[in-house]
């Protein structure tokens, strides 16, 4: 549109100028530069500041597609091809992603346990399968150790703990957590890489007195575990990798607020139907 044309461009030539070159009046450039926007500008002004809503709350992770779909569950109608322009045409990306180095624990456990998932990372119900894993996270007080435990069935954190060492206990306070809030059935598998923490005689005495059978990958196999190596990765892309944590207890704040607000209630899952793991579970219990 001519008229548009010259709205875009009249800061660096005259309007004068524009209106001759394009043969338009300059009584009409003013006018149409003075009536409100049509319906779907005004529509497009408001899909915007809803695709920025999410943006923000999805920790900026979100691409076209994931955001299409979050504003759909959210009852606001547009089709995936319109939120697609409207974020580049806004300058809108998600986080830059960096290659996600696994760090392979090198004190393994002399007798680890068989690997019973076999990469089979889906299961029919929840408290099936468990998935865990530690990583580490800088701050300017030193380091911050994270285990995790994982539902396979939803990709919901079932436990989680933080601490100043990557040992048994710190662990063994995971594991707590998901006994506590989850209270497995027996025969629930167990699976993690072979690091010592998880080899240890107190860690499987607890997972054999509730019935748990453990599973191990192999050696310097992080494909094995992958669904907890793409949490990590989630993890770091999403939050740590951009942030400058002062203190410990500031990156345990943050990576809380991560986990139980925004991961396990609000990120949807490409491999779970674009749901949430509480929108899954909450589907399989009729809640």
């Amino acid at each position: 549109m001519r008229y548009a044309f010259i709205g875009q461009h009249h800061t660096q030539f005259r309007i004068a100028v524009l209106c001759r070159v394009l043969r338009v009046s300059r009584s009409g450039f003013y006018d149409w530069r003075e009536r409100a926007p049509g319906a779907r500008v005004q529509a497009n002004v408001r899909l915007l500041a809803n695709i920025r809503c999410v943006h923000q709350e999805h920790h900026e992770a979100y691409g076209a597609l994931k955001t299409w779909q979050a504003l759909n569950q959210q009852g606001v109608a547009c089709g995936k091809h319109r939120v697609a322009r409207l974020r580049r045409e806004a300058g809108i990306e998600a986080k830059r992603k960096r290659r996600f180095r696994v760090m392979t624990e090198h004190h393994h456990t002399p007798a680890p346990a068989p690997d019973l998932l076999n990469r089979q990372f889906r299961t029919h119900a929840p408290d099936r399968a468990w998935v865990g894993d530690m990583t580490f996270i800088r701050t300017r007080q030193g380091w911050l150790h994270l285990a995790v435990l994982l539902d396979l069935f939803s990709r919901r954190i079932v436990g989680w703990a933080m601490g100043t060492q990557p040992g048994q206990a710190l662990t063994q306070t995971a594991l707590h957590m998901a006994l506590v809030q989850r209270e497995p059935a027996a025969g629930l598998i167990h699976h993690t890489d072979r690091g010592s923490p998880y080899g240890a005689r107190g860690y499987g005495e607890q997972l054999e007195a509730r019935g748990i059978r453990p599973s191990m990958s192999g050696r310097k196999s992080a494909y094995d575990n992958a669904v907890a190596e793409s949490f990590f990765s989630s993890l770091k892309n999403e939050l740590i990798h951009h942030c400058d944590f002062a203190t410990r207890d500031h990156a345990r704040t943050a990576i809380f607020e991560y986990i139980e607000l925004f991961y396990n209630r609000k990120r949807i899952h490409q491999s779970l139907g674009y749901r949430t793991p509480e929108a899954v579970e909450r589907a399989w219990y009729g809640a």
